[in-house]
């Protein structure tokens, strides 16, 4: 029996299991969200709050020796992220957003089944993050529709056609064949 034992194994060994809560806790700290399964969430939470924790309380101290509290907090967390803008991350955008907060930084929202194995997914995301807020892409890359695979013309396409006036004839599309005999 597992009376009080705390954690999820994962099915991983210590270290794999480390590894992996470290791997995650870096994709949170830098995408804000991210998608997982469900145990894999609730068990990073566990480890990923502290880290939070101790980067806002090393902001907060101020007088004798706050750069070097700083500095110790940096190379803690540094042992578990090893990711140098990770850590740029948290102590420059996120620690500061959570200075009032008194824990909970971050929020598990069941999506349901995964499709190929059933396994119950979630995604986790910090709580305090505002995407508006968040840095965007340039407008003019926003704007740009994306390309579309199939046949079908979008609607913008269609529109933009029938506002321009007559269509110009289609040439025909060249095969590979043809596309070899033009190149020699």
């Amino acid at each position: 029996m597992r009376h009080g034992v705390k954690g999820r194994k994962l099915k991983r060994t210590a270290s794999h299991r480390a590894s992996t809560l470290s791997g995650l806790a870096t994709s949170l700290l830098l995408h804000k969200k991210i998608r997982t399964t469900e145990a894999k969430a609730k068990e990073l939470r566990r480890f990923a709050e502290p880290i939070i924790t101790r980067a806002k309380h090393a902001l907060a101290v101020t007088g004798d020796g706050a750069e070097i509290k700083r500095v110790h907090a940096r190379r803690e967390i540094g042992k578990v992220i090893h990711d140098e803008n990770a850590i740029k991350a948290l102590f420059t955008d996120i620690a500061p957003r959570v200075e009032n907060r008194a824990g909970g930084y971050t929020r598990v929202v069941k999506l349901g089944y995964r499709h190929g194995d059933n396994a119950e997914m979630a995604i986790i995301e910090l709580v305090d993050w505002n995407e508006a807020e968040a840095p965007q892409a340039p407008a003019a890359k926003m704007a740009k529709p994306r390309p579309t695979r199939n046949k079908a013309k979008t609607a913008e396409a269609k529109l933009a056609e029938t506002e321009a006036g007559a269509e110009a004839p289609k040439k025909p599309r060249a095969t590979r064949k043809k596309k070899a005999e033009a190149a020699e």
